[in-house]
């Protein structure tokens, strides 16, 4: 059975020690890894943010800046990626600070060992493994497999403080799922759950996987759409109505999908919070779900 490589990406200014740390990880039997050097505090920044690396060993020392630096900002931009710290002095308070950053270890230079690295490295992956297991099961609905109320304010969050930073727009959906009670109260309540989970599925299938999906309680989504262009909005309803009607050609259905929407886009030059956005979008889904209650009210009416 062939070991799994572990790619380490090295943000670090001094090419000699670039060189050491690549000695250091060929001396470790039975691992295999795979070395991206970032010679500055920008490269690194640039690498960490594209993704694509299970590990990062930082130098506390990167000319223009500091690795704790680093650490701080891509804690704030949501990036997964295991950090590990690396400094000239054992120095107690760089170690807690560091710690208290974000690093999962802080190695002293003058220290490092071959096993004392791959230990770190190996510690460090395996410490963000279980994270992640966890953090999977806390932030996901059990029922329909999308994100839950903790979850999509998790990560809705996040992406919200990148659009402002980078000034992109991003799009809200609120939807809540049709005639709930009425599919409880004639089919049970083990069909009112295969609803959610199609609405779900629909849900799904109609945004990308970079967009937040989430189930928020009941019968209620949302989802968050990032780097938004003109006309996404529009766009994205239109998808997700050709989805229900798709959903809804199936033979033998027993019900139809139905969902409710309210849909907004978010220019963050002109800052709102969250809970705002989220306000506006379950207003214009109110406002849909009781123009079609009049609607049906009315055809009924006529047909009387």
């Amino acid at each position: 059975m062939s070991v799994p490589r572990i790619r380490v990406l090295l943000v670090e200014d001094d090419e000699d020690d670039y060189v050491l740390t690549r000695e250091l990880l060929e001396e470790i039997e039975g691992a295999q890894f795979d070395l991206q050097w970032a010679g500055s505090l920008n490269a690194g920044r640039r690498e960490l943010t594209e993704g694509g690396h299970d590990v990062c060993l930082v130098d506390f020392h990167l000319g223009e800046g500091n690795g704790i630096d680093l650490l701080r900002e891509m804690v704030e931009r949501g990036v997964q990626t295991p950090l590990i710290l690396l400094t000239g002095q054992n120095d107690r308070k760089t170690d807690l600070e560091a710690m208290r950053s974000g690093a999962t270890d802080y190695l002293v230079k003058g220290e490092i060992t071959a096993p004392v690295l791959e230990r770190a490295i190996r510690y460090a992956c395996e410490r963000h493994r279980l994270l992640e297991q966890i953090r999977t099961m806390s932030l996901m609905d059990e029922l329909t497999g999308v994100h839950n109320r903790r979850g999509f304010f998790t990560l809705a969050e996040q992406q919200i403080r990148i659009a402002e930073r980078k000034e992109r727009n991003t799009v809200l959906l609120f939807a809540d799922l049709d005639g709930m009670k009425e599919i409880n109260d004639r089919f049970g309540h083990q069909e009112g759950d295969s609803a959610l989970i199609e609405a779900a599925r629909v849900l799904r299938a109609t945004f990308r996987q970079t967009d937040v999906v989430a189930r928020l309680g009941g019968d209620e989504f949302v989802m968050l759409g990032v780097e938004a262009c003109p006309g996404s909005a529009e766009i994205m309803v239109s998808r997700l109505i050709a989805n229900i009607e798709a959903s809804n050609a199936a033979p033998d259905r027993a019900y139809p999908l139905s969902m409710s929407t309210g849909c907004i886009c978010y220019n963050p030059t002109h800052r709102r919070t969250l809970d705002s956005l989220l306000a506006e979008a379950d207003a214009l889904m109110y406002a849909q779900k009781q123009a079609r209650k009049r609607h049906n009210v009315a055809a009924c009416s006529s047909a009387e």
